[in-house]
């Protein structure tokens, strides 16, 4: 066999030999001036060598997610001193462009040097996502700089150099849950898994990362949370405190500890609430797909069952929601702990006391869900289309930032329901507001209050939506790597 292929190429002109060997130098040339160029741009402080967190400011600056350094790091540092020499880090994108090439053809099932819309479906669906038409054209518009709805292989090698994936299904994965489904309002749209990752125990993964997120965050936030309520509650009897007047007077009266009542509860509940919304979308989203077997649901059906199992955990957990603002307004020594307190509620009010405020806490769910969905997604295409020149994927603080200001634009729209929810729910409890229903409470607050009356206590709330969601983002990152769920 040796022989024969020597006898071919001495058959081959030398010039045609010399061609090719003079193409292959001058686009290996071309591939080291590209590393060397990327090399200089990461190098901040021109030593000739990258660390970890300038490859962490380069890979923001790039969009992408800084917690790929340490793994691009750990693959290419040859001498393990922590540190990457040019010579490293060419070789680490050689064999990851090599890498990259290969997967780029196993897509382009038509050989035609293009990845098309049809191509990546194929590939979803041999791997079990199913994805609508508009699903694949968002993670295809995402590659495609040139507008031409298809991927070169310039464009896809440029878009996955910095992704250290090594096959097809770990780009899968990444499309799913960085392109398909970032959805600012989570609870609302819940992501979607296929069988694979429910049997992997994925989903459960995602959840405890997710509740445990949850109780960090709102932990961290308690005392403005306990401050909100009792400026909602308390509204008309407020006038001239303010922030820290406010806190301090619940100090005075029960010493710092008291910034955290009813944060106890308000932990609890989410791992009945998160499950309960979970195993609940899952029905309702069946329900919706109805003959169409195995196909994947769009955004606006995803946000109805989203909204339905969000009102279902609701209905079901709603005691202790109940519960939570008694134990956040209750005074020192009302109430010797949670059971205590659901004890008194049953034995003067009935059982009536624990669905108070039911009916604005269900309303008010349509439309701070439909505005969050709505801003976030508005907000974060407007960014890929300006910027996605320069940028594959939004990136950790656009979408922070996207999320940020989609949340507080549905609190605008949903907390004057939520501030009636709240005075409803902590009737009893107040000596100073009449027993009223929904509409009641309404004319009663702006014949007393005013419009003004129905936005008490938002500035805590809107004080506490950054470091909620920065703190959430942290928490659930660092759980997700604890937990092995990871893009």
């Amino acid at each position: 066999m040796g022989e024969e292929n020597r006898n071919i190429c001495d058959r081959i002109p030398s010039s045609e030999k010399e061609a090719r060997v003079e193409n292959h130098a001058f686009l290996e040339r071309g591939r080291q001036r590209r590393h060397a160029k990327l090399f200089e741009q990461l190098d901040l402080n021109r030593d000739g060598r990258v660390d970890v967190s300038e490859l962490q400011i380069g890979l923001a600056a790039r969009g992408l997610h800084q917690g790929e350094a340490e793994e691009i790091v750990l693959e290419s540092d040859i001498n393990r001193d922590g540190l990457l020499d040019f010579q490293e880090f060419s070789q680490y994108l050689q064999a990851h462009e090599k890498r990259l090439w290969l997967m780029f053809h196993s897509l382009d099932r038509n050989n035609d040097g293009k990845i098309d819309l049809g191509e990546i479906q194929h590939l979803l669906h041999k791997l079990g996502v199913e994805v609508t038409k508009e699903q694949a054209s968002r993670i295809l518009q995402s590659m495609d700089k040139d507008g031409t709805m298809t991927i070169n292989w310039k464009e896809w090698r440029d878009h996955f150099l910095f992704n250290p994936f090594h096959n097809v299904e770990e780009i899968v994965h990444y499309w799913k849950h960085s392109h398909m489904f970032d959805i600012g309002e989570h609870l609302t749209v819940p992501d979607e898994f296929s069988e694979k990752e429910r049997r992997s125990g994925l989903v459960w993964r995602q959840l405890v990362a997710g509740a445990m997120a949850g109780a960090v965050s709102r932990t961290g936030t308690a005392p403005l949370d306990r401050l909100k309520v009792f400026l909602q509650v308390h509204g008309s009897m407020s006038h001239g405190k303010n922030l820290w007047s406010g806190l301090w007077g619940m100090i005075q009266e029960g010493g710092v500890s008291s910034l955290w009542r009813g944060n106890g509860i308000n932990v609890l509940k989410i791992a009945p609430e998160s499950a309960i919304k979970f195993m609940a979308y899952e029905q309702i989203k069946w329900l919706i797909r109805g003959s169409r077997e195995g196909g994947s649901l769009r955004v606006q059906e995803r946000f109805l069952a989203g909204s339905l199992a969000g009102a279902t955990a609701q209905t079901i957990i709603y005691p202790m929601e109940v519960l939570k603002t008694r134990l956040t307004l209750r005074t020192t020594g009302q109430y010797s702990g949670m059971a205590d307190c659901a004890r008194q509620i049953l034995k003067r009010e009935g059982v009536r006391a624990f669905y108070r405020g039911y009916l604005p806490n269900t309303i008010g769910i349509i439309p701070y869900a439909g505005i969050d969905l709505a801003v976030y997604e508005t907000l974060k295409n407007a960014w890929l289309q300006r910027y996605c020149v320069d940028s594959a994927d939004p990136g950790v603080l656009v979408l922070l930032g996207c999320g940020t200001v989609s949340s507080t634009c549905g609190q605008l729209a949903s907390y004057p329901l939520a501030l009636i929810r709240t005075r409803m729910q902590a009737q009893a409890s107040s000596q100073y507001n009449p027993q009223l229903t929904m509409v009641g409470q309404f004319k009663y607050i702006l014949s007393n209050e005013g419009v003004f009356g129905l936005y008490r206590g938002i500035t805590p709330n809107f004080l506490k939506v950054i470091p909620a969601v920065s703190i959430s983002y942290v928490v659930y990152e660092h759980m997700k790597k604890f937990l092995g769920v990871g893009y």
